[in-house]
């Protein structure tokens, strides 16, 4: 084993002896990992484990759907399936109770089914690079959600309780459609990365100015015209991207942002910078 590569040597660990030991003649494994197999469906030795796996790893495959006999598995605690060819996720994921991370990112998954509200320890959500054109209401209720990553969709809105996720710490959404945000996202207080990104906003969304602990923001790549004055209320902002956008001024009161420590304003139509920035 020594002499093999560290990815090889974690394929065999992960797939063979993850965590073994005998409860009478049953082997306990909790760690199976798939990882760039070629495979078209999930394997049905998986299925042997559907007591004691807790993580699940399947990334870069051909796998196009997700059988019933996976979600029978509910001691799953991470489930990793990025670069497939999934096409949806199937309801039956509501039972996965136990789920605390999910990776779907790099598929054709148009939608969450509603019951993904089930699913209420998951803390984090990698789905990016999806066709996800809309989060369904059932999507709020995922209340111990601290990361969700859906970069590179086809978001036009979020849902207007979508402050519900009040333990979210990290948010990305860049390269969307977005246009505006939920007034409910004054409640996100534990928000610390918020990226915005490739979407369409014209000006900057007036909520940001509530999400006090914000640390970093990225609007880069939007139509902004201004940075108006209430950027100057996020006392803990470091990092402020609002590059590659149209603005023509920016407000005195940028200089309530104290702690900001990187300020890219770079492909804009300035002429001045306001005295204040010093």
């Amino acid at each position: 084993v020594c002499c093999l590569e560290m990815t090889t040597k974690r394929k065999i660990i992960g797939r063979l002896v993850p965590c073994r030991c005998f409860r009478g003649e049953e082997e306990v494994v909790s760690v199976l990992d798939y990882s760039h197999c070629g495979l078209q469906q999930v394997p049905k030795e998986v299925f042997n484990f559907e007591r004691t796996l807790e993580e699940l790893y399947l990334d870069a495959n051909q796998i196009e759907e997700l059988p019933k006999q996976l979600f029978n598995c509910q001691a799953l605690r991470k489930l990793s399936i990025p670069d497939n060819d999934l096409s949806s996720l199937p309801t039956t994921i509501a039972s996965l109770v136990n789920l605390k991370e999910l990776d779907i990112s790099k598929n054709g998954i148009q939608d969450f089914p509603e019951n993904i509200k089930c699913c209420k320890c998951l803390t984090i959500i990698e789905a990016s690079v999806n066709p996800v054109s809309k989060l369904p209401d059932g999507f709020t209720q995922l209340l111990n959600l601290t990361q969700l990553y859906l970069n590179d969709a086809f978001l036009e809105f979020l849902p207007a309780n979508f402050g519900r996720l009040v333990k979210l710490r990290i948010l990305e959404l860049r390269e969307n459609h977005l246009k505006t945000l939920p007034k409910s996202m004054h409640k996100l207080t534990q928000l610390e990365r918020l990226d915005l990104g490739n979407n369409e906003f014209s000006e900057l969304p007036e909520v940001l100015e509530q999400i006090q602990n914000l640390k970093e923001l990225w609007m880069d790549n939007n139509s902004l015209q201004v940075l108006p004055g209430s950027i100057g209320k996020l006392k803990q902002l470091v990092y402020l991207d609002v590059s590659k956008n149209r603005i023509e001024t920016v407000d005195l009161d940028i200089s309530g942002c104290e702690g900001l420590e990187d300020l890219l304003l770079s492909s804009n139509m300035l002429q001045q910078l306001p005295d204040s920035i010093g």
